[in-house]
């Protein structure tokens, strides 16, 4: 009889931010014209600030969208998705005669560490569309909040985070000390800690940090270490 794993409760602990990806169904594309993704982004700016989640950054791409959050409310982030997905799925379906569902199943998200993962995870979102070969580079695509953090091209929808803040005094400042970040590519281990911990659900942080979001959410936000070595056997 095959054992099916119980899910994960969902992370929440006001203010920490989670890094969220949405994909359609059998990654199928969801956005087909500029009309789709600025309607997209309409819906998600209105339903982020009725239901109070912070975004600090954002990408959509052809088949799934990428989010950087601080939920106020428990709920913050499941009420915005839901909005989102009863706003968007009719937009859509209206324009392409589709029916039924067209997100694969429950978003995934994971809790992270601000002071070592904020930047690094808004650097993995604005520029996926460079590793998708989608523009060589990240202002080149329209559809990021890279125009905001590093341009300076105010999107009223962003809430900029303190570490953010941090990187200078000044708007221009902290736009071209973002901007320089990306001048050092994130490394494949890099992008696959941050991809693996999202899609699994664990948070990510150093050891002292899952264990205090361990504390904190009283669930376990890493995997089960693995299983005891084999003995060796004595010559």
């Amino acid at each position: 009889m095959t054992k099916i794993m119980a899910r994960l409760s969902r992370y929440y602990i006001k203010n920490q931010p989670q890094h969220i990806i949405q994909r359609g169904i059998n990654q199928q594309n969801i956005f087909f014209d500029d009309v789709d993704y600025q309607y997209y982004i309409d819906c998600l700016h209105a339903a982020a600030y009725n239901n109070e989640l912070k975004i600090h950054a954002y990408v959509l791409l052809p088949n799934q969208v990428n989010l950087l959050a601080s939920p106020v409310e428990e709920n913050s982030i499941s009420r915005t998705l839901q909005s989102l997905g009863r706003n968007y799925v009719q937009h859509f379906n209206d324009n392409y005669d589709s029916q039924g569902t067209l997100w694969e199943g429950r978003y995934r998200a994971t809790v992270i560490d601000p002071s070592e993962y904020l930047l690094r995870c808004c650097r993995y979102i604005e520029n996926s569309p460079v590793l998708e070969g989608l523009v060589k580079n990240p202002k080149a695509y329209p559809w990021s909040s890279y125009s905001h953090n590093a341009l300076g091209k105010i999107d009223e929808g962003i809430t900029e985070h303190r570490v953010y803040k941090q990187l200078g005094k000044t708007e221009k400042e902290r736009s071209q000390a973002y901007k320089d970040l990306f001048k050092t590519p994130l490394t494949e281990e890099q992008l696959s800690t941050i991809s693996d911990a999202t899609h699994k659900g664990w948070a990510l942080g150093n050891a002292k940090f899952i264990k205090k979001i361990e504390q904190l959410t009283n669930r376990r936000a890493s995997p089960l270490p693995k299983g005891r070595p084999k003995k060796v056997k004595e010559q």
